[in-house]
Protein backbone atom coordinates (compact mmCIF):
# COMPACT_ATOMS: atom_id res chain seq x y z
CA UNK A 1 0.00 0.00 0.00
CA UNK A 2 1.24 3.47 -0.88
CA UNK A 3 2.18 5.81 2.03
CA UNK A 4 0.44 8.98 3.04
CA UNK A 5 3.58 10.72 1.10
CA UNK A 6 3.02 8.75 -2.36
CA UNK A 7 -0.27 9.55 -2.61
CA UNK A 8 0.71 13.16 -2.13
CA UNK A 9 2.91 12.78 -5.23
CA UNK A 10 0.44 11.20 -6.90
CA UNK A 11 -2.48 13.75 -6.41
CA UNK A 12 -4.66 11.48 -4.63
CA UNK A 13 -4.23 13.55 -1.22
CA UNK A 14 -3.88 17.23 -1.12
CA UNK A 15 -0.68 19.53 0.33
CA UNK A 16 0.45 23.07 0.58
CA UNK A 17 3.59 22.09 -1.91
CA UNK A 18 6.44 24.92 -1.42
CA UNK A 19 9.22 23.10 -4.04
CA UNK A 20 9.37 20.12 -7.04
CA UNK A 21 11.52 18.91 -9.14
CA UNK A 22 11.71 15.63 -11.00
CA UNK A 23 12.81 13.58 -8.33
CA UNK A 24 11.50 15.78 -5.49
CA UNK A 25 8.59 17.21 -3.40
CA UNK A 26 8.48 19.90 -0.88
CA UNK A 27 5.29 20.39 1.08
CA UNK A 28 4.39 22.12 4.39
CA UNK A 29 4.14 19.35 7.95
CA UNK A 30 0.47 19.39 8.34
CA UNK A 31 0.85 18.85 11.91
CA UNK A 32 3.43 21.18 12.97
CA UNK A 33 5.95 22.20 15.50
CA UNK A 34 6.42 25.61 14.17
CA UNK A 35 5.11 27.71 11.19
CA UNK A 36 7.00 26.88 8.29
CA UNK A 37 7.93 23.70 9.11
CA UNK A 38 8.03 21.52 5.70
CA UNK A 39 9.01 17.86 4.63
CA UNK A 40 11.51 17.78 2.10
CA UNK A 41 10.99 13.88 0.17
CA UNK A 42 12.46 11.70 -2.80
CA UNK A 43 9.56 11.07 -5.25
CA UNK A 44 10.24 7.50 -5.20
CA UNK A 45 9.20 5.39 -1.94
CA UNK A 46 11.82 4.42 -0.07
CA UNK A 47 11.51 3.81 3.09
CA UNK A 48 14.18 4.80 5.33
CA UNK A 49 16.54 7.44 4.15
CA UNK A 50 19.72 5.23 4.80
CA UNK A 51 18.64 2.75 1.82
CA UNK A 52 18.79 5.66 -0.59
CA UNK A 53 21.16 5.68 -2.89
CA UNK A 54 24.24 8.27 -2.16
CA UNK A 55 23.78 10.18 -5.10
CA UNK A 56 19.83 10.23 -4.51
CA UNK A 57 20.40 11.40 -0.67
CA UNK A 58 22.98 13.62 -1.92
CA UNK A 59 20.30 15.62 -4.27
CA UNK A 60 17.74 15.29 -1.71
CA UNK A 61 19.74 16.80 0.75
CA UNK A 62 20.96 19.61 -1.68
CA UNK A 63 16.82 19.85 -2.30
CA UNK A 64 16.29 20.17 1.49
CA UNK A 65 19.12 23.09 1.50
CA UNK A 66 17.81 25.02 -1.23
CA UNK A 67 14.13 24.87 0.30
CA UNK A 68 15.43 25.48 3.45
CA UNK A 69 16.44 28.70 2.44
CA UNK A 70 13.53 29.62 0.82
CA UNK A 71 11.67 28.83 4.49
CA UNK A 72 14.44 31.01 5.96
CA UNK A 73 13.37 34.06 3.36
CA UNK A 74 10.10 33.93 4.35
CA UNK A 75 9.75 32.56 8.02
CA UNK A 76 11.26 35.00 10.85
CA UNK A 77 13.36 32.24 12.47
CA UNK A 78 17.09 31.56 13.66
CA UNK A 79 17.45 28.85 11.99
CA UNK A 80 16.32 25.97 9.86
CA UNK A 81 16.70 22.98 11.95
CA UNK A 82 17.28 19.87 9.96
CA UNK A 83 15.43 16.12 11.31
CA UNK A 84 15.03 12.82 10.12
CA UNK A 85 13.41 10.38 12.12
CA UNK A 86 11.86 8.19 9.87
CA UNK A 87 9.18 6.26 12.02
CA UNK A 88 6.08 8.42 11.40
CA UNK A 89 5.59 7.22 7.57
CA UNK A 90 7.43 4.61 5.40
CA UNK A 91 8.80 7.28 3.06
CA UNK A 92 12.37 8.65 3.84
CA UNK A 93 11.69 12.34 4.23
CA UNK A 94 13.68 15.50 6.09
CA UNK A 95 11.90 17.30 8.73
CA UNK A 96 12.86 21.23 7.84
CA UNK A 97 11.93 23.43 10.87
CA UNK A 98 12.45 27.32 11.21
CA UNK A 99 13.91 27.72 15.00
CA UNK A 100 14.02 30.11 17.50
CA UNK A 101 15.01 27.90 20.41
CA UNK A 102 16.74 24.16 20.68
CA UNK A 103 13.54 23.33 22.05
CA UNK A 104 11.29 24.21 19.21
CA UNK A 105 12.79 21.06 17.50
CA UNK A 106 10.91 18.87 20.32
CA UNK A 107 8.39 16.06 18.21
CA UNK A 108 7.43 15.47 21.41
CA UNK A 109 5.39 18.65 21.93
CA UNK A 110 1.89 19.04 20.87
CA UNK A 111 1.59 19.93 17.45
CA UNK A 112 0.36 23.15 15.90
CA UNK A 113 -2.97 24.48 13.29
CA UNK A 114 -2.77 27.02 11.39
CA UNK A 115 -5.68 28.46 9.26
CA UNK A 116 -5.99 26.66 5.64
CA UNK A 117 -5.54 30.56 4.64
CA UNK A 118 -2.78 30.70 6.33
CA UNK A 119 -0.71 28.07 4.93
CA UNK A 120 -2.05 28.52 1.51
CA UNK A 121 -0.19 32.16 1.36
CA UNK A 122 2.61 30.61 3.24
CA UNK A 123 3.42 27.79 0.75
CA UNK A 124 2.80 30.74 -2.10
CA UNK A 125 5.56 32.80 -0.70
CA UNK A 126 8.19 30.00 -0.15
CA UNK A 127 7.72 28.64 -3.65
CA UNK A 128 8.45 32.18 -5.05
CA UNK A 129 11.46 32.35 -2.59
CA UNK A 130 12.26 28.91 -4.11
CA UNK A 131 11.98 30.12 -7.51
CA UNK A 132 14.04 33.71 -7.05
CA UNK A 133 17.01 31.21 -6.17
CA UNK A 134 16.87 30.11 -9.37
Amino acid sequence: MASIFTRIVQGEVPAYKVAETQDFLAFLDARPLALGHTLAIPKKEIDYLFDLEDEQLSNLMAFAKRVAKAIQAVVPCKRIGVSVIGLEVPHAHVHLVPLQKVGDMNFAKEKLSFPPEEMQQLAARIQEAYRQQG
